[in-house]
């Protein structure tokens, strides 16, 4: 089917949740600009999600088949064995904060508007699922990200976006040559119906991971996963990967929300 795409989505941000993140005690004068780059970032920002309705059309072991688009992960094909439908989508804070913040000299405030973006991301998934939820009800669902486990690698990205249709031309996100996503507050994934909940932090050891939301499961992947015959382990992703939830690029120095 063709892309649905959600423009302009509307959003406020929370001036409590970013003192609390930031550790910054309101009515001092920090707090003052901080408010004041909230009030820039919600006149200028325009967050955007795309997502479609796609059918999976053939698996293996190590492979599904979707619409067409063949994607190498043994991971995705476990999860999506009693799956039919799925749901590829991106989400984004927008072009338009992203030149925003690049135009931000001082780093302080910098820092600021790189939190605020992935806050704006945020409001972008959670718009995504509630227009799913209306739209498709899949009822309990998880998300698989390329790159967030070495299973599934950044690679492919490529077929994802693909599977996307022309993200770059319908919500200003485009691939960088080092496949990581412009706007860099970007989450891409496949949803799909799961009574069983997944996370990728459950099978990602990374040992002080910001992004992490449930604790790695070390037995997972040989209870649920492992191939007799198959040779991967459940190593760390590249150092650079994009979290599952909120799009952050999960490196030693990102900020947890």
């Amino acid at each position: 089917m063709e892309p649905i795409v959600l423009y302009d989505i509307p959003f406020r941000i929370e001036l409590d949740a970013l003192f609390r993140h930031l550790r910054l005690p309101s009515g001092t004068d920090e707090a003052a600009d901080v408010t004041r780059l909230c009030g820039e970032a919600e006149s200028i920002g325009r967050p955007k999600a795309l997502y479609g309705l796609a059918f999976v059309e053939h698996k293996t072991e190590s492979t599904v088949t979707v619409d067409g688009v063949t994607f190498n992960s043994r991971v995705l094909s476990v999860n999506l064995d009693p799956v039919h439908r799925v749901f590829p989508y991106i989400a984004t804070c927008g072009r338009e904060l992203e030149e925003w913040a690049d135009g931000i000299a001082d780093p302080l405030e910098r820092f600021c508007a790189e939190t605020i973006k992935q806050m704006v991301l945020g409001k972008a998934i959670s718009a995504f699922g509630r227009h799913l939820d209306e739209l498709f009800n899949p009822g309990a669902t998880s998300t698989m990200n390329p790159g967030s486990l070495a299973d599934w690698p950044l690679s492919e990205q490529r077929k994802l976006f693909q599977l996307c249709g022309d993200p770059q031309a319908r919500i200003g996100v485009a691939l960088s040559p080092s496949l990581l996503m412009v706007p860099t507050k970007s989450v891409s994934g496949i949803r799909f119906s799961s009574e069983t909940l997944f996370e990728n932090c459950q099978l990602c050891p990374r040992p002080s991971c910001p992004g992490r939301r449930v604790p790695y499961d070390a037995g997972m992947f040989d209870r649920r996963y492992r191939q007799v015959t198959a040779t991967m382990e459940p190593q760390a992703a590249a150092d650079e990967v994009a979290c599952s939830e909120c799009g952050a690029t999960l490196t030693t120095d990102t900020p947890e929300l």
